[in-house]
């Protein structure tokens, strides 16, 4: 199941332990997904019924050369910082974890705090290498373009990548210079990241979807200089310390005990603070602290609804959080972020404006209709929904959200002609192809 935790199916898994072993598996003609580390929320990465490729064999780093590493797809985003960081050697652009494989950030072309300056991975991946149904190939903005920028954000659906070569970003030490402000509501944070987030390489805000104002707090960084640091170091981030052992009783985290932790990490953050040295996973990574955090959500799981909208439709972002806190659901998690320009893949999601990332609680009955309420809202603000993270949004949604769609499943086609590349995902939205 994704990590949601609540779409679970049965397929036979292999591992694959090479390029060759993808393509033999492929040959058969079977229905089939690859699958990373299961840190797609919902059913991106697994097939009901038929087989699921997993791909933790297919991992390797190379060396390092004049910023280009050449990384398997199996290979975790933990595993490559743990070789390159101690070089001098960033990610060019991270998720909130580490515990994905670069596979699979492929192909939901992920995305972090930097994309209003960096965008996505896909404007950071030199070439990969992609088995399909028609044959192993090389892929690259300049070669095969078209299927290149069709495998970015195309959730595994155009063939198995098995390798990526990618531009790393130079560091001097693992600590970043952190600026940490308050605000009293939405409005005024997002007037400050409008105005000044040019001036930080990484932003992002949590914002309190529990009251109607979006009470906020922004925090943005840089990479601290080795003279800035008392000891500099390049270490990669330590491990988890602690793991959620089990799943914790459903509505553990419900309204009373989201409003409370809201309330206490608001209060105990100050109005301001400037110049904080603070270790670089803690800065991006945060949950990895935590080992199955997951479980945190109960038996019955949550969701992780995730949109994005254009910016001259940024009032949809407050529609959105004074919808969800009239409704009285509880979201544990609200994380706002500026996106810069889209890339030609089409279907990427980030575009031009503002993503909000919300965390809710499976288990009331009211859930499912505001959901597709906050659908419709995202529909008519020109946005799109995550499919990354999605497990529920109607199939006719889909050709709304992503206007390029035809085009996708154009490329598709022609080096997956029988349809044989699928998921629970494709078949739920009719991406199958073929």
């Amino acid at each position: 199941m994704g990590w949601g935790g609540r779409t679970p199916g049965v397929a036979t898994v292999r591992a694959p332990r090479s390029e060759e072993d993808v393509a033999r598996e492929l040959a058969s003609g079977e229905a089939m997904i690859a699958r990373g580390l299961g840190r797609s929320y919902g059913d991106a990465a697994q097939l009901s019924g038929g087989v699921v490729l997993a791909s933790r064999r297919l991992s390797h780093v190379g060396p390092v050369v004049d910023g280009v590493v050449s990384v398997g797809a199996g290979t975790s985003f933990d595993e490559l910082l743990s070789n390159t960081l101690p070089q001098g050697w960033m990610v060019p652009v991270t998720p909130g974890t580490r515990q994905v494989s670069v596979g699979g950030a492929v192909a939901a072309d992920v995305h972090g705090k930097n994309h209003h300056l960096d965008g996505s991975l896909a404007h950071h991946v030199r070439s990969l290498r992609l088995v399909t149904p028609q044959g192993t190939l090389r892929v690259s903005p300049h070669e095969e373009a078209e299927l290149f920028w069709a495998t970015m954000g195309g959730m595994g659906l155009t063939g198995v990548v098995t390798s990526v070569e990618l531009n790393l970003t130079r560091v001097e030490t693992n600590q970043m210079v952190v600026d940490t402000e308050r605000f009293d509501d939405l409005e005024s944070v997002m007037s400050e990241m409008r105005l000044r987030d040019h001036d930080y390489r990484y932003s992002v805000a949590w914002v309190d979807c529990m009251t109607t104002k979006g009470r906020s707090i922004l925090t943005r960084a840089r990479h601290a200089r080795a003279d800035e640091v008392e000891h500099p170091r390049l270490e990669s981030p330590r491990p988890a310390r602690i793991s959620v052992p089990v799943r914790a009783p459903s509505g553990l985290l419900n309204g009373w005990s989201v409003r409370a932790f809201n309330e206490l990490w608001y209060r105990r953050t100050p109005r301001l603070d400037v110049g904080a040295i603070t270790p670089l996973g803690s800065f991006f990574h945060p949950l990895d602290s935590v080992g199955e955090w997951n479980r945190l959500y109960g038996r019955r799981g949550f969701v992780q609804y995730q949109f994005c909208v254009p910016g001259e439709n940024s009032g949809a972002i407050a529609q959105v959080i004074e919808r969800l806190a009239h409704s009285k659901l509880s979201s544990f998690l609200g994380v706002l972020k500026r996106f810069g320009s889209a890339n030609p893949a089409p279907m990427s999601f980030p575009l031009a404006g503002w993503t909000l990332a919300l965390d809710l609680p499976v288990g009331s009955q009211n859930l499912p209709p505001l959901l597709d309420e906050l659908d419709r809202m995202v529909v008519e603000a020109n946005g799109r929904v995550y499919l990354a993270k999605d497990s529920r949004l109607r199939p006719e949604y889909l050709p709304l959200m992503y206007p390029r769609l035809d085009e996708f499943l154009r490329v598709k086609s022609s080096v997956d002609p029988r349809g044989q590349l699928t998921s629970d995902l494709a078949r739920r939205l009719g991406l199958v192809g073929g």
